[in-house]
């Protein structure tokens, strides 16, 4: 389908592409990919055999998450540990 040339120019005109501005933090990563993976803190907590407590300090960022604890978590999300690491990295490149 094509559209005209008037169409194309009122369109051009009164639109811009919209602009990315949501930013996450590494708690807020480690909870969606929880989430994503139908996990409770509790059900996560037992299979990186870290505590429910900490799983929930790391998704509030009361605690750092720590390159040991990325790697754990990262194996049992099945995701690369820099996703974890790094929250604003992946959304930069995008």
């Amino acid at each position: 389908m094509t559209i005209g040339k008037s169409t194309k120019k009122a369109l051009e005109e009164k639109f811009s592409p919209a602009v990315s501005s949501v930013s996450l933090s590494t708690g807020e990563v480690l909870r969606i990919l929880r989430e994503k993976n139908e996990f409770s803190q509790e059900d996560l907590a037992k299979k990186t055999h870290l505590t429910q407590a900490t799983i929930s300090s790391l998704e509030s960022n009361r605690i750092n998450l720590g390159i040991q604890r990325a790697k754990i978590l990262a194996k049992t999300l099945h995701i690369h540990p820099a996703v974890l690491v790094f929250p604003d990295l992946f959304e930069k490149a995008a």
